[in-house]
């Protein structure tokens, strides 16, 4: 719900907000010296030599995502090098990674990828890169809209580790494709291939991934993915960049700290502004759901935390076509559901978090108010759901419950901070899975 179109003047105010908070980080926090040379040592050993889908040790699971939007200020590329940080959950032995083309305008060329153990900021650790392939070749051509996947690599990926995965595009081009609020910071270099580079030469960095959407990893045949779809509280907006406090990434700690979950990972699928029912800065959560959720590799679980986008994302920007009623938001919670179902899916709903405060006229009303309570009374109490996560009940003040806590509030009085997105991780019920 935090970043809007600038074809309207309140979305560009909105936007110029996030962008100024996220503006004064420009470096993530390395790893201590012990822990980085322990990474860097397991990814070096006890790697299979060769890889092959469905092999009979394991299976292809999905331990991280970024779900594609279309840019709001797209970015030039000029023949140059990107390399992004992938913080997984779970870990395996063997690695693919996927490229997503999703809102090009042409096809997207890859003139080469690597992918390596990250050593903090944009370095590596050497030893541990690999150059990615895709059916064999280095270099590939992904179609506008296409999603293309590379071969596996014998990388020994760590539980909770960090990846750095290096991107060279060797023609200009224009970064249509992007999920712009990252929270973790890309490296960007001059002209020129820097995918094996160990110190990364970046000449500017930004806070978004590009055409980078996806990794899964050879894992026991007992692991599955939770997939987290939401909009952004479930991105982490109101979490510190760069050091993966976002409540998705808070889960797979404690599934990775309890030897019953340790093979289970989560990926997060959240979009800023995501609405079950209209497209905003996003595909819609039922239009998108094939593509973010149910073709994910190894997903058993999908967790829910949508509705707010669609309750208040209308009056604010004036277009009162898109307004929804309850028994609307309600009939797409229940389509996400039994499409879940369908594929064999267990799905948890969340209840909607209380936002009064934002500073924006008509961000909040009373009436508005009475739509997000109707919203979670039915997620509490249908029995649609398999399971219910009551966010509301944990983040909300509770001398003021249309409010967050104080000690939770990022300051937008909407997006939870570090603590509140530790919060919702805590509330979550392990057994679920």
């Amino acid at each position: 719900m935090s970043l809007l179109p600038q074809c309207l003047s309140k979305r560009h105010t909105w936007e110029m907000s996030l962008a100024n908070t996220l503006a004064g980080v420009r470096r993530r926090r390395p790893l201590g010296t012990a822990t980085a040379t322990l990474l860097a040592v397991l990814a070096i050993l006890g790697g299979p030599a060769a890889l092959a889908r469905g092999g009979q040790d394991g299976h292809w699971v999905a331990t991280w995502s970024a779900s594609p939007q279309p840019a709001a200020s797209p970015i030039q590329l000029n023949g140059q090098t990107v390399r992004q940080i992938v913080h997984v959950s779970l870990g395996g032995h063997g690695l693919s990674v996927q490229e997503t083309n999703a809102y090009g305008a042409s096809a997207l060329v890859i003139g080469s990828a690597h992918v390596a153990l990250s050593a903090g900021e944009g370095s590596i650790f050497a030893g541990t890169d690999q150059a990615l392939r895709f059916t064999g070749s280095l270099t590939i051509a992904s179609p506008t809209g296409a999603v293309v996947v590379s071969d596996p690599v014998a990388l020994d990926v760590p539980p909770l580790g960090d990846l750095a995965v290096s991107l060279y595009l060797p023609e200009d081009i224009t970064a249509t494709t992007e999920q712009t609020v990252a929270l973790q910071t890309t490296y960007i270099s001059a002209p020129g291939d820097f995918t094996g580079a160990i110190a990364f030469p970046a000449a500017s960095t930004t806070q978004s991934y590009y055409f980078l959407s996806g990794a899964e990893v050879n894992a026991s045949k007992r692991a599955k993915a939770v997939v987290a779809i939401g909009d952004s509280v479930t991105v982490g907006f109101g979490s510190t960049p760069d050091t993966n406090q976002r409540w998705p990434n808070l889960l797979a700690l404690r599934l990775q700290s309890n030897a019953s979950t340790s093979q289970v990972a989560v990926v997060n699928a959240g979009v800023v502004g995501n609405r079950v029912l209209h497209d905003f800065v996003g595909t819609g959560a039922l239009a998108r759901l094939d593509r973010d959720v149910l073709v994910q590799s190894g997903v058993g679980y999908l967790i829910v935390l949508q509705g707010n986008a669609d309750i208040l994302i209308p009056p604010l920007t004036g277009n009162p076509a898109e307004a929804v009623t309850v028994g609307q938001i309600v009939q797409g919670h229940r389509q996400i559901i039994d499409r879940a179902h369908a594929q064999g899916l267990q799905v948890f709903g969340c209840t909607l978090n209380p936002v009064e405060g934002y500073p924006f006229q008509g961000f909040w009303t009373p009436d508005l108010e009475e739509k997000r309570l109707a919203v979670n009374r039915w997620i509490r109490r249908s029995g649609a759901y398999d399971a219910v996560i009551d966010f509301d009940r944990v983040l909300r003040d509770p001398s003021h419950p249309s409010r967050l806590r104080p000690d939770y509030d990022s300051g937008d009085h909407v997006h939870p901070n570090d603590a509140g997105h530790q919060a919702m991780a805590n509330a979550i019920d392990l057994a679920l899975f």
